[in-house]
């Protein structure tokens, strides 16, 4: 019987992703056999695993993916903060999930939740190159000029951000493709063009659509969608 990563093991069974593993670990939140685990170690698929109070169920649940239409006010991390309420929350599902990525507080839209781990590493990988596309409204007119600037990279945060696709859809609305996920990217980089956002929406991640789910809402990612995400991911060959 091989050894495996702590976190590695978590998120293969559905508890938390990699990143949360060592959080947790470090937090002193995870034992291994009675003893406090550490960041790096490895564990026996026997050994007796506790996160957070709760004992880690041996056998790997099967994956759930969520498309979650976020409202502007929730944060998307699994952690509880004072006076604000986060996106596990929210949808209050049965088992525990947790969001693939982040969508900024003050935007709305689809983020995705899933139970397994595995696919959070592979989607969250910016080397990924994967799209994600936005609906975005700004305070003044949407010029060619400022769509250009967009398009050709802007400077933010120490570096130049990726080639995207803009494209007007209205007096001061956009819709933009990015690869990349700089904090606040999209805000960031209309600032530096000398524009404000209003409002921010995200529509699309790769193949999956938001479509008609009602703000607050959540739907099930079809298996038809999740193949599709895989072979787009190349999850066969990453896990």
């Amino acid at each position: 019987m091989d050894e495996i990563r702590l976190n590695k093991y978590l998120s293969e069974r559905g508890v938390c992703s990699r990143r949360e593993a060592d959080r947790l670990a470090e937090a002193g939140k995870i034992t291994v056999n009675g003893n406090k685990a550490f960041v790096g170690m490895k564990v026996l698929p026997t050994d007796e695993i506790i996160v957070d109070g709760k004992a880690v169920e041996h056998r790997q649940k099967k994956r759930v993916l969520l498309a979650v239409n976020k409202p502007k006010g929730i944060v998307c991390t699994t952690a509880r903060f004072k006076g604000e309420k986060n996106i596990v929350d929210m949808i209050q599902y049965p088992i525990r999930v947790y969001p693939i990525g982040r969508l900024d507080k003050d935007s709305e839209g689809l983020i995705l939740m899933t139970n397994d781990g595995e696919i959070v590493n592979v989607i969250s990988r910016s080397r990924n190159n994967h799209e994600k596309e936005y609906v975005v409204t700004v305070n003044k007119p949407v010029t060619e000029k400022f769509l250009d600037e967009m398009r050709n990279g802007v400077k933010i945060l120490d570096t130049v951000t990726k080639p995207c696709i803009c494209k007007r859809t209205g007096a001061r609305e956009f819709h933009i493709i990015l690869t990349q996920g700089l904090n606040r990217q999209i805000r960031r980089m209309c600032e530096a063009c000398g524009y404000r956002v209003e409002e921010l929406k995200r529509i699309r991640i790769m193949n999956i659509q938001l479509g008609n789910i009602p703000l607050g809402h959540f739907r099930n990612v079809s298996e038809t969608e999740q193949k599709q995400l895989e072979k787009l991911c190349n999850i066969g060959e990453e896990l």
